[in-house]
């Protein structure tokens, strides 16, 4: 059937992607193994540092309480990333048809880059108390900014011959966006994506440590005036593992949306 990948092209990815992360995997092992030993001949104190296998254990023990906090962290991580992402493209947009418009909010985007989120995230707080409205925005400041610059420069560099054929043909503005610029983007987009969605699980982690009634920033704020430092080790592997996840997806979203971008990707 048309379409469907044969199984020796199946086989052939699933080979690339254990060549691709092999040798990540194979650095976690010898750290992660390097840590047991170090804290099993030490004797450290588990509240200082605990080991690994503390860590799993406790993890597991408590896999309900962290699961729960883990579906509130992820609903806040997709609900204001995709906000993000779309003022994002609306406004790189607009700002490549009109001249104006860039050099008046370009200087802007930078500027919001330089406010310090560890003081902005606990105002916005105050100001919109503990809902889903607060933490929307510490997760856009912190993501806004590549995405929307990203699909600025990839409007720009948009092949100038290319235009210029379309332009001699007779297309408008949009059919030259359409057909040379927006392709032309995807490549930066994608990449300045897969930035923002790791910002945006950091985004909203911090968004909770500052204040929520649930999620893992919160949870993590519990167990460390606990002293349990194994339980706030176990909510970060989760929080990494949900940043893995969801930058994998980013690949897979690739390969449907712009698959000529992932293939002149470099390897």
């Amino acid at each position: 059937m048309a379409g469907a990948a044969s199984p020796s092209s199946t086989e052939n990815r699933f080979r690339a992607a254990v060549r691709w992360a092999l040798p990540s995997a194979t650095i976690v092992v010898v750290l992660v193994a390097a840590w047991q030993i170090y804290v099993t001949v030490s004797g450290i104190r588990p509240q200082i540092l605990p080991s690994p296998s503390r860590i799993v254990g406790q993890g597991w023990a408590h896999r309900d309480a962290i699961a729960e906090n883990a579906a509130a962290t992820v609903q806040v991580t997709i609900v204001g990333f995709a906000v993000s992402l779309f003022v994002a493209w609306i406004l790189a947009v607009a700002v490549d048809f009109s001249p104006w418009l860039r050099r008046a909010v370009v200087p802007l985007f930078v500027v919001s880059q330089t406010l310090p989120i560890i003081a902005i995230a606990p105002l916005l707080i105050i100001w919109f108390g503990f809902g889903l409205l607060p933490k929307i925005l510490v997760i856009a400041l912190a993501t806004f900014f590549p995405m929307a610059i990203g699909l600025i420069e990839g409007f720009a560099a948009a092949d100038r011959d290319a235009r210029s054929l379309l332009a001699s043909m007779g297309a408008s503005r949009w059919q030259q966006f359409r057909y040379v610029r927006l392709p032309s983007a995807m490549p930066r987009f994608f990449t300045s994506l897969r930035i923002g969605i790791t910002y945006a699980v950091v985004g909203a982690i911090f968004a909770e440590y500052a204040g929520a009634s649930a999620g893992l920033g919160i949870y993590m704020s519990q167990q460390k005036n606990s002293f349990r430092t194994d339980l706030v080790l176990a909510a970060v592997a989760v929080t990494a593992v949900i940043s893995v996840a969801l930058f994998l997806v980013t690949y897979a979203v690739e390969r449907v949306v712009a698959p000529w971008a992932l293939e002149r990707r470099p390897r």
